[in-house]
Parts: C-alpha cells; sequence; structure tokens
C-alpha cells in the first residue's frame, strides 16, 4: 500500500482506501474588514481632531477643555453598541421598522419648530442641541427608500405608482427641514431620494426628470426670499469664485488656516486660527483646522480614507445577495460620501457655505450615532452576503460528494431491449 493512501495535507481533503478525510475549517464571520478598518481609523483620528479643535472653545463655553470631547466620547461608546447591533441584525428585519423609524423622523422634525429652541438664527435641535432630527431624517429617508423601493421595484416606470408618491414622501421630510430653516440639510434629502430612485432601476429620462425638477424648484425658492440666507451665502460664493477677498468670513478663515498648514502642517493642537476667528473649528470647520494641524499631507489621507469608504461601501451594495441589500449599501454609502464631498469642498471655497457635518471627524451626537448606524448597516450586508456565499459553497460541495459517493456504489440501471440486441450480436 502506498505512503500516499495516508497522506492529509491541511486545508484540504484526500481520499484513500480506508475512506476520507474530513477538514473543519473555522467559521467566518463575513465582515468587511478593510471597511472596518478604515472605519476604525476614521474614529480614532477624529476623536484626536475634535479634542485638538474644541479644547480652547470647551474651555471658554463649558470651563473645562475636555468636556466636549468627554461628551463626544459619550456618544462615540453609545453609537458603537448600535453599530454592533445592527451589524448582527439581519438588514431584512428593516422591513418591519423603517416605517416607525420614518415616523419618528418626521415627528421629531414636528417637535423642533413646536419648542423653537433658537440657536444661531435656526431651530434645528432638541435637548438643547444635544439632537439635530434632520440627521435622523437623512438615515431614515435611506432606509425607509429603500423598502419602499424595492417593494415597488416593478412600479418604477409608472409615473403614478412611483415617481409622484416619491415626491411627495421627499416633500414632506424636505419641507419640514426648509422650515427651520436648513437648505443644506434639504438639498441632501433631494439628492438622496433621486439617487434611490436611479438605483432603483428608474428609467434615464425619469432620473434626469427629477434632477431637472430639483434644479427648478431650488431657483424658485432661493428666488422668492423666503430664505435670505440661500441667495447671500450663493451671491458670496459667485463672488468669491472671482475674488477670494469676497468670500464670506467663515470661508476666508478656512483658506486662511489652510495656507498656514502648508504641506506638512504647524502640529496637533497648535492651531491659530481656531482661536483667531474660525467659526465653528470642532464641528462645521474641523476640516479646516485638520488642514491646518497636518497640512496637505494629513487633508489628503484624511480624503484616501474617504475613497476607500466609499470604494468598500459600493463593493457591498453591488455583492449584496439581493436588490433590498443593495439599496441599503448604495444609498447609505453614498450619503456618507456625499456628506463629506459637500464639508469637504465648502471648506476650500469651490461649493456655497453648508452646515454639513464631516463624517467620523465633526462633533456632534446626532451625527455620529447615525453614522455608526450606517456602518454597522453595511456590515450587515457584507455578512449576509458572506453567509450567501457559504451557503451556495455547502451546496456545490454536497453535489460534489453525490458524486463521488455514486463512483463507489452504483445502482444498476434497467438495459432497454435494443441494447440487449446491439450486444447480442
Amino acid at each position: 500500500m502506498g505512503i500516499q493512501s495516508f497522506v492529509h495535507v491541511k486545508g484540504d481533503q484526500r481520499y484513500s482506501n480506508t475512506g476520507s478525510v474530513k477538514v473543519h475549517r473555522p467559521k467566518r464571520l463575513g465582515f468587511d474588514v478593510p471597511l472596518l478598518l478604515v472605519v476604525i481609523s476614521l474614529i480614532l483620528f477624529g476623536i484626536l481632531m475634535v479634542y485638538s479643535a474644541s479644547a480652547d472653545y470647551s474651555f471658554q463655553i463649558y470651563g473645562s477643555p475636555a468636556y466636549i470631547f468627554m461628551r463626544q466620547l459619550r456618544w462615540l461608546g453609545l453609537g458603537s453598541l448600535v453599530m454592533i447591533f445592527l451589524a448582527w441584525m439581519d438588514y431584512h428585519w428593516w422591513k418591519k421598522f423603517a416605517l416607525p423609524l420614518m415616523g419618528v423622523a418626521i415627528f421629531a422634525l414636528v417637535a423642533v419648530l413646536i419648542i423653537q429652541d433658537t440657536r444661531l438664527g435656526s431651530v434645528r435641535s432638541l435637548f438643547r442641541g444635544s439632537i439635530q432630527p434632520s440627521e435622523l431624517a437623512k438615515f431614515g429617508i435611506v432606509i425607509y427608500l429603500s423598502i419602499w423601493l424595492h417593494n415597488r421595484r416593478a412600479m418604477l416606470k409608472n409615473i403614478y405608482l412611483a415617481l409622484i408618491p416619491l415626491g411627495v414622501i421627499m416633500g414632506v421630510v424636505s419641507g419640514l427641514i426648509a422650515l427651520q430653516p436648513d437648505l443644506s440639510a434639504v438639498v441632501t434629502i433631494g439628492l438622496l431620494g433621486t439617487m434611490m430612485f436611479f438605483l432603483a432601476g428608474c428609467e434615464l429620462k425619469q432620473f434626469l426628470f427629477m434632477m431637472a425638477l430639483g434644479i427648478i424648484v431650488g431657483y424658485i425658492v432661493l428666488s422668492s426670499g423666503l430664505f435670505p440666507t440661500g441667495p447671500d451665502r450663493m451671491d458670496s460664493f459667485l463672488a468669491g469664485l472671482k475674488d477670494p477677498l469676497q468670500y464670506s468670513e467663515h470661508v476666508r478663515r478656512s483658506l486662511e488656516a489652510f495656507m498656514r498648514g502648508g504641506w506638512i502642517g504647524v502640529g496637533i493642537g497648535k492651531s491659530q486660527t481656531k482661536l483667531n476667528g474660525l467659526p465653528f473649528p470642532h464641528t462645521d470647520s474641523v476640516f479646516a483646522v485638520v488642514g491646518e494641524e497636518t497640512g496637505l499631507l494629513g487633508s489628503a489621507m484624511l480624503v484616501i480614507l474617504y475613497l476607500v469608504l466609499m470604494w468598500r461601501g459600493w463593493t457591498i451594495a453591488h455583492k449584496a445577495p439581493d436588490g433590498l441589500g443593495m439599496l441599503l449599501g448604495g444609498g447609505l454609502t453614498f450619503w456618507l460620501s456625499l456628506e463629506a464631498l459637500i464639508n469637504m469642498l465648502v471648506m476650500v471655497g469651490l461649493l456655497p457655505f453648508a452646515g454639513n457635518a464631516l463624517p467620523f471627524i465633526s462633533s456632534g451626537g446626532s451625527n455620529l450615532m447615525v453614522v455608526l448606524a450606517s456602518v454597522g448597516i453595511l456590515l450587515n450586508v457584507s455578512r449576509m452576503s458572506e453567509k450567501s456565499k457559504q451557503h451556495e459553497e455547502k451546496g456545490h460541495n454536497a453535489v460534489v460528494n453525490l458524486r463521488r459517493g455514486d463512483r463507489r456504489r452504483r445502482i444498476s440501471r434497467p438495459v432497454s431491449p435494443q441494447a440487449v440486441d446491439e450486444r447480442e450480436s
């Protein structure tokens, strides 16, 4: 008997006359490791920048340089628990929770208008600025539209059953946010709804119609004078494109921060612009602080992290086991990428001023919570994709084993009379 009959190679199966050797492979969790690593990197960098950007402001307002930092850590802990829970919860359960989530978001938007907690000329928050319902609305609209569009995927070409109801849903949410007013959130909601409709498989002419309609409605609203901050920001932006000195004070301070940072930055915690007029250094303007303290190199590395996040998100959406997973993965990835893009372009003067937070980096409990929740759902979609793949592999292996078994014990098949005649002849 040959020695090879008793050889077993790890990770493979060898068969001999004594039978087969079974190999137990470790069970894979299925989470997308590159996505998890880039999220951890963004979280750690964000915590560092929140402390650096907020220490002086926190001391002036709250009497402690670590107050905002510790508050952010508490939100991070809570958000991490939510992320872990959603990473393990089958995303198909959102079919039951999407409508209640959207209801809570709309209720919170109405509550903001009733309570009237005015801050910086707007009523956008609850509980003394701790919670911004518009952030929950952005997250909720992606979840709700994913379920809604997936259920109506066969009706997308019907304008009365798809396009018009979609416009009503987006109109209600956008209208409540516009009354705060928060025009940047309105634009974000509009872009999210349009992109979700496109991902669901609408016709190109429907997609172009929604884009054109959004531009027309936006122009009419800005021209009406109902929201004076909108035209002022647009005029400042257009003037700044011709002459940087005509930018708003906020954008000018941001550009000064990037100029001071140069290639490698002035060092963590050593920003001077955050002390000399840069508004909201730990929230809206945190990217300017990143540019000053870490320079072009640090800013570029942050952009690369966001690009990796976007790449992994789209990959997860593409490999999703069904249409719902694709819509959730694609919609959440688009939202996170859009928020980062708008914030960074505003800070370098390439977009009119908007109040979009920089995901993972800006200080703020509401934004951090929904961002981490989004990551949890993305991780779950990747996990369910891996589970689906493992089921397919098991099915394939079962077929292979049956075929191998057939080689060892075959069942005689009846021979046709024609075959018998051929053998005898």
